[in-house]
This record gives structure tokens, C-alpha cells and sequence, in this order.
């Protein structure tokens, strides 16, 4: 196994080990959280970049890697919904997609296809993430020892910045699902 496809598989050990932390009832689960988050985040671009740089693209990391992926945003946004950062619906609609996509490529790997990541894709990718990383450190922010203005700042990303990310995550994340969807019509229309 390469070192792409083993930094894939980081990725997913690394996953439960980031919900227990954000599941933590003391101060610290939030800051461990977000930093277990960011460092499989990380890995998602390093195996990627590694991958195409060293011409190391295999099978198994065009479809293991968006899994990986899937697995670790769907986990976040489900752990965010019980802590009440992110809505219910917003996270439905978000992980209801990947599963989608996930099926449609099951679907074309039956018919010896790979359906790698579009561009699309991977800036819906980046926009899940990047909510994500703002509403962990809403969280994480208050356990750090930090001036009283730290508070302003929390309340003023808690709204109406964490909001607008929220919802330009859910938006991309449809239109990219439509996208890949029309994109692969013909396959949809042959199973």
C-alpha cells in the first residue's frame, strides 16, 4: 500500500478518535476536536497532492479517498447537529448527498468505471470543511485563556458569518450533487 493510500486510511482511524473528543464533557474536548480535525483535513490535500506529484494514483485511492472524506465531514456534521452548532436539516440535506454520489459511483465501479472527484466536487469539499473548522473553533475559542474581546469575536462569527458558511456549504454541496448527477445521466439511465 502507498503512502497516499495509507494517509487515506489515517484519515478514517482518525475519525472516531475526533468524535469521542468533541463528544468530551470537559475543557480541551473542543481544542482536541478541531486540531484532530485539521490534521485529517490535512491529509485529505497531502495524500492527493502526493498522489499526482509522484504518479502514484491508484483504484483504490480514487474511490477510498472521497469515502474517507465522507466519513469524517458526515461524522462532524452529525456531531455538530447534537451540539447544536449547525441545523438538522442542513446536515440531512449535506450527508443525504454523499450518500448519493457514493451510490452513483458504487454504480459505475460495477461497470468498470471511476468517478473521481470533479472541480466542483472538491470546492464543495473545501466548503464543508472550512464550516466545519469555523464552527469547531466557536467551540474551541471559549476553552482558551483569552482577552475578553475574544467573546465579541465568538459572537460576531456565531452570527451571521457561521450561518451564511453553513448555508454556502449546503448550496454547493447541491449543486455539485446535481452537477454529478447530470454528468452521469447516461450511466443513471443504463443500470
Amino acid at each position: 500500500m502507498n503512502l497516499p493510500n495509507r494517509l487515506t486510511l489515517a484519515r478514517l482511524f482518525a475519525t472516531p478518535f475526533f468524535v469521542a473528543a468533541l463528544s468530551l464533557p470537559h475543557r480541551g474536548g473542543a481544542t482536541l476536536a478541531l486540531v484532530l480535525f485539521l490534521l485529517a483535513s490535512f491529509t485529505d490535500w497531502l495524500d492527493g497532492w502526493i498522489a499526482r506529484k509522484r504518479g502514484l494514483v491508484t483504484h483504490f485511492g480514487q474511490l477510498m479517498d472521497p469515502l474517507a472524506d465522507k466519513v469524517l465531514t458526515a461524522s462532524a456534521f452529525i456531531c455538530l447537529v447534537s451540539l447544536g452548532e449547525i441545523p438538522a436539516w442542513a446536515a440531512t440535506l449535506i450527508i443525504a448527498r454523499e450518500f448519493l454520489i457514493t451510490g452513483l459511483r458504487t454504480l459505475a465501479a460495477q461497470h468498470g468505471q471511476i468517478l473521481a472527484a470533479d472541480c466542483l466536487g472538491k470546492h464543495k469539499t473545501f466548503w464543508q470543511i472550512a464550516t466545519i473548522v469555523l464552527l469547531l473553533a466557536l467551540r474551541a475559542v471559549p476553552e482558551w485563556s483569552l482577552s475578553a474581546g475574544a467573546g465579541a469575536v465568538v459572537a460576531f462569527l456565531r452570527f451571521p458569518v457561521a450561518p451564511a458558511c453553513v448555508a454556502l456549504a449546503v448550496l454547493l454541496t447541491l449543486w455539485s450533487g446535481a452537477a454529478y448527477l447530470w454528468a452521469n445521466r447516461a450511466l443513471i439511465r443504463g443500470a
